[in-house]
């Protein structure tokens, strides 16, 4: 095979944006000259350092602190379409480029255009549709989601091949919009991995969490009998019959002051709030160490699947996940996890779950943990290697 130069295209921040960093892994793997355009606002992973090109856009100017809203979106839209066409032109020619979609605005066109001029293949990779997380503001109605529809569906057509993340957005692309794509489902990264009592231990402690296990004398470490249920996420507050609950609340969105500060004025007997900001290796590992994983995520499409599950799967951590159109993609109810479409749902697993925990652990683990490895016997590349190989190693337009 004639060693080919792929670009992957991430309109958004390359660090955060974990399924187009696995792609590169994959691509690395195989021999593949690769780079990765796109913000470089958090870091990516260690091995995309020493092996790939990351070629840094800048970031639009804050035009909406200066101009109105819609003349603010088009000055944002023409200064990406600058950066990123000039990102892509000034490197050195690829053969394939693979588009992170959404956004859509303007990478579909920019993307497609560059592969038009130099022969290239366009590939898209959907995550989700732009128009349905732009819809989320402003309607269905409304001409600019109208005009996003037509633009995805217009540039998504050109496209030589498309890979989607679901069944049913498989069958969405090609029903309404003759689209015909393969579905690659997420698998987690290498990093997200059952770890020992020790390795736990150890994390817990550098971030000040010392509810949880002791060292014996002997050296031992051992998990504390009377230790909290470690919940990453949502919480709960609970009657007396339930353990003190601490919840783990990861991320530094720009909201974060706003929660911490609602978080100050409540008054919770049993249930503990931290939102420590972690570092991409010590995130897996607080994964590994809960004993039960809260995903609020809800699709704009309905037709795409959380990454956080995906994570917490991939350290054998059971979930209880917001119930969508697909999820059973993913997660089963009683089967590999617990839905729940409101609060009460919601507060009612939590205190089921963790109901005189730690002496009584929940029944339902054990069975959730042996679907969930079921799950975890499929690694990301094999899943890759199967899905979408063929596409990189195909000569032919």
């Amino acid at each position: 095979m004639v060693k080919k130069n792929v670009c992957l295209v991430v309109l958004g921040d390359i660090g955060r944006s974990p399924r187009m960093q696995y792609h590169a892994q994959s691509l690395i793997r195989l021999g593949f000259d690769v780079d990765i355009v796109g913000y470089t606002d958090s870091p990516v992973l260690d091995d995309l350092k020493e092996n790939a090109t990351i070629i840094s856009i800048r970031k639009p100017f804050p035009f909406d602190k200066y101009v109105p809203q819609i003349i603010a979106f088009l000055l944002k839209v023409v200064w990406q379409t600058l950066t990123l066409f000039w990102s892509i032109l000034v490197k050195h020619r690829s053969d394939i480029v693979l588009v992170q979609n959404p956004p859509a605005i303007p990478t579909l066109a920019v993307c497609w255009f560059y592969c038009l001029i130099t022969n290239a293949k366009f590939v898209i990779d959907w995550h989700n549709y732009a128009y349905s997380i732009l819809a989320l503001n402003l309607g269905y109605n409304t001409p600019l989601v109208k005009l996003s529809i037509f633009y995805e569906h217009f540039f998504g057509r050109l496209s030589d091949f498309n890979l989607c993340v679901t069944k049913a957005m498989k069958e969405d692309l090609y029903e309404n919009w003759d689209i015909k794509a393969s579905t690659l489902y997420d698998r987690p990264g290498p990093q997200f991995k059952t770890i020992t009592l020790t390795e736990k231990h150890n994390l817990l402690k550098r971030i000040n969490l010392n509810d949880f296990t002791k060292v014996s004398e002997s050296g031992e470490v051992r998990l504390k009998s009377d230790r909290p249920g470690l919940l990453v996420s949502k919480y709960e507050e609970s009657d007396d019959i339930y353990p003190k609950l601490i919840c783990v609340i990861t991320g530094r969105g720009p909201l974060k002051c706003h929660y911490q500060q609602m978080i100050l004025k409540l008054k919770l007997k049993k249930v503990s709030i931290i939102t420590p900001w972690l570092e991409n290796k010590d995130y897996p590992l607080l994964l590994a160490c809960a004993d039960l994983g809260v995903c609020l995520h809800a699709s704009s499409s309905g037709l795409d699947l959380p990454m956080k599950v995906i994570d917490m799967y991939g350290v054998g951590l059971p979930v209880c996940a917001y119930d969508f159109a697909c999820l059973d993609e993913l997660v089963q109810h009683d089967k590999n996890g617990l839905v729940f479409t409101n609060e009460n749902e919601l507060a009612l697993h939590i205190m089921t779950w963790f109901k005189n925990f730690p002496l009584q652990i929940s029944e339902k683990q054990s069975k959730f943990r042996k679907e969930i490895d079921k799950f975890r016997a499929v690694d990301w590349h094999t899943n890759w290697m199967n899905n979408v190989f063929p596409i990189f190693s195909n000569n032919d337009k």
